[in-house]
């Protein structure tokens, strides 16, 4: 089945706001151009020279988003034109993130990703530590990002009502921090497996591969 017609199947069933991140990570140029040329225009990578060498490629009208695992001496890199970076956390990062982006005069969107499953390999922030982070000064001081919501990911299990649980979770807590924080309106959690469960769990952004782009090699 082409790229295209995965696409289209894929948006007839999402809610108009919900944002489709076509992770095009390990996919060469031409499989991302047919998902182009069919109308996406918001892709997902992990690596950050790999994104470099494809933003130098193609067209300039493309939404590059960073959802892989962030390496902080790698951010300079991608800093004059990534416009999301789903997996921010630590403080640390946040701070290098906004270094690089007063080097590049912008203002750079992070989601800050929240640890909301059972393993032990997910990357994450726990409640405290966003508490933490929007509660100190030097928080404030950061003018050159601007924390856009939250990311996070499901255990990968078969146990829907666990995936269910998870995603409810983050949910409540992206609703409790929207309260006070203004800027937070995305919650990006869904991939190609579960990213029905987490649209019907109030995700307004998914990231989603294989769906796509068939399995990878």
């Amino acid at each position: 089945m082409s790229i295209a017609i995965n696409l289209q199947k894929i948006k007839s069933v999402i809610p108009e706001q919900v944002t489709l991140v076509a992770v095009s990570k390990t996919k060469p140029i031409p499989d991302i151009m047919e998902a182009y040329t069919a109308g996406q225009r918001v892709f997902g990578e992990n690596k950050i020279q790999e994104m470099v060498d494809k933003y130098d490629q193609m067209p300039k009208d493309i939404q590059w988003h960073m959802i892989g695992h962030l390496q902080r001496n790698k951010v300079k890199y991608m800093a004059h034109f990534v416009d999301l970076i789903h997996g921010v956390d630590s403080f640390k990062t946040l701070k290098e993130i906004n270094k690089q982006a007063l080097k590049n005069n912008r203002i750079i969107n992070c989601l800050l990703q929240v640890k909301i499953a059972e393993e032990e390999t997910k990357f994450g922030l726990e409640e405290i530590e966003l508490e933490e982070i929007f509660n100190s000064n030097e928080f404030q001081e950061l003018q050159n990002v601007n924390i856009s919501g939250l990311m996070g990911m499901a255990s990968f299990t078969s146990a829907t009502e666990q995936v269910v649980q998870e995603f409810s979770s983050l949910k409540v807590l992206f609703e409790k921090l929207k309260n006070q924080h203004s800027t937070l309106s995305i919650l990006s959690m869904g991939m190609s497996g579960d990213y029905k469960i987490a649209i019907a769990q109030g995700s307004t952004m998914i990231r989603v591969g294989s769906a796509i782009f068939g399995s990878r090699q």
